[in-house]
């Protein structure tokens, strides 16, 4: 069924809630292993059409936030997903209290269970509200994203359509292009430096009445980490930065030494190469044909796979006025179907996306075909996903050249440098947001410090000295820096049940534009 011909149907939020509560009760008397796996089926599949319709909504709304009827409907859910995912809760706590749980780790692994545990961690009805008020300022911040519009060139533009002129060769072309973001993003700055603080507070508030310190704790549940916590993250972090950021040094230097430019400031490092960044080429027609062959050449999986996304009209990847920014992949399990939203502009990180999501939506329609996978563990963890997209990038390779023709080869040595680069990015936005819940009193002004601090850490190789005319210097710490990018990683998740994440968005560094998501669908990663 092509996605214009997928019904919407507003779910009957009181027969859900009924229906939970008949679930956890069934799920504390079962008398037997058995009867609790046959329920585990039951009640994953009991959250199919609620998944789906909160997917739906979703996708409408992110594909345009000024429609008032998608945007009336994804009010509707952050008002009423918070007692859906608290109701979800209580029949995993059911499932855990039965002396018969363990044959679902018999069954399923040993996921199954330490996700359950994670799930009654992580939720509580005494946070219904702040959930409900969390949600909303969700909205708000898509809002202000999704309606960006700058003047450049003499049209206007959405915020992913500036890609190219950033990757101009010519440097007052590319600066243009960060001024024209900068004034956008400074005419909503009062409004976005509110909006953070409000986000970091309430998850605050929530983690407190859990009985936790912080977000930054509570976070680590959220995401169903098993196995590892803050200490291993944080020694994680230490590793890159003692042992990884020395290397990107060398290799940002080899980047200076290739395209020419002795002492690249903020608006030279998009350019990757003397003569012109990879482009990819142009057309979504040329683009999706591509796309084909080569996912009909990697296996007969990934064949049948990209027929149905392709002749479903499953993908949304052009960049128009209204849309969301960044991109994700979710999942209509009604449908079975998995979804791409992305922001192509015409850069080669249109490709990064399309191979990056087609991984996890591989992964989806695979799981989602398989019987003996219940709904609830067709998604891996939310880290543990970035395995399937990350190696889709990689997989892929050898058919690049269709996309990029003659730029293969700069390509190729672009992609691989990205993504070395991007562990050094990733660590440095999860310290900041451990920064900023244990610190939630912090003046914007104190915010940008630290983020700045954080930039000598782990990219000391950006010049922001020369960066300060025309405003350059407050996006990138203000409103494009911190109340953008890290805003965005703040708030990309919606959880409308315990096992559904949606819509994860994650900006790339500045370097590249275009979201892997970035962020999030059932998916993506959303660092504490």
């Amino acid at each position: 069924m092509k996605f214009n011909e997928m019904t919407y149907t507003r779910p009957d939020i009181g027969a859900l809630l009924a229906r939970c509560k008949e679930l956890a009760a069934t799920a504390a008397a079962a008398p037997d292993g058995d009867a609790l796996v046959r329920l585990y089926y039951e009640q994953s599949e009991a959250f199919a059409e609620y998944n789906t319709a909160a997917n739906l909504a979703n996708i409408h709304y992110t594909c345009d936030t000024r429609d008032a009827y998608w945007k009336a409907e994804q009010d509707f859910f952050d008002a009423n997903g918070p007692a859906v995912t608290n109701a979800s809760v209580e029949i995993s706590r059911a499932f855990l209290a039965n002396p018969h749980v363990d044959a679902l780790t018999e069954k399923f692994g040993t996921t199954c269970v330490a996700g359950m545990k994670n799930a009654v961690l992580s939720m509580d009805d005494r946070t219904v509200e702040l959930q409900q008020q969390f949600n909303a300022l969700v909205s708000r911040y898509q809002q202000i994203y999704g309606g960006a519009l700058v003047e450049l060139d003499g049209k206007q533009l959405t915020i992913p359509q500036l890609g190219p002129y950033k990757e101009d060769l010519d440097p007052a072309v590319r600066r243009a292009a960060y001024e024209a973001e900068a004034g956008y993003f400074d005419a909503h700055r009062a409004e976005l430096d509110e909006l953070y603080g409000e986000i970091v507070k309430n998850l605050n508030a929530q983690a407190r009445v859990m009985g936790y310190h912080d977000y930054s704790e509570l976070s680590y549940v959220r995401m169903n980490r098993i196995g590892y916590g803050p200490e291993e993250i944080r020694k994680f972090r230490d590793q890159v930065a003692n042992d990884v950021v020395p290397q990107l040094q060398k290799v940002m230097a080899l980047r200076a030494k290739r395209t020419g430019i002795a002492r690249p400031t903020f608006t030279d490092l998009p350019i990757m190469f003397k003569d012109g960044n990879p482009k990819p080429i142009p057309g979504y027609k040329a683009r999706m044909d591509a796309a084909r062959t080569m996912y009909h050449e990697l296996s007969p999986e990934t064949a049948e796979f990209i027929d149905f996304m392709q002749d479903n009209e499953l993908f949304y990847v052009e960049s128009r006025p209204g849309k969301m920014s960044g991109g994700y992949m979710t999942s209509l399990p009604s449908y079975k179907a998995p979804f791409i939203f992305a922001n192509w502009n015409n850069t080669s990180g249109d490709v990064d996306v399309l191979t990056h999501e087609c991984g996890h939506a591989f992964e989806g329609y695979v799981a989602e075909r398989d019987p003996e996978v219940p709904a609830d563990l067709e998604c891996p963890g939310m880290e543990s996903a970035e395995i399937h997209s990350m190696a889709m990038e990689f997989l892929t390779a050898p058919w690049h050249h269709l996309l990029f023709g003659r730029d293969t080869d700069k390509y190729a040595l672009l992609h691989a440098e990205d993504s070395f680069v991007f562990l050094a990015y990733g660590c440095e936005v999860d310290e900041f947001q451990h920064i900023m819940y244990q610190n939630p009193d912090l003046t914007p002004d104190e915010r940008n410090a630290e983020w700045l601090k954080l930039e000598k850490k782990y990219r000391p190789w950006i010049d922001f000295a020369t960066s300060s005319a025309n405003g350059l210097i407050s996006m990138m710490f203000t409103p494009k820096g911190l109340s953008v990018s890290s805003l965005a990683i703040l708030i990309c998740s919606r959880r409308y049940s315990a096992f559904a994440f949606i819509a994860e968005i994650m900006p790339r560094p500045p370097a590249s534009e275009t979201a892997p998501a970035n962020l999030p669908s059932e998916i993506q990663a959303m660092p504490p």
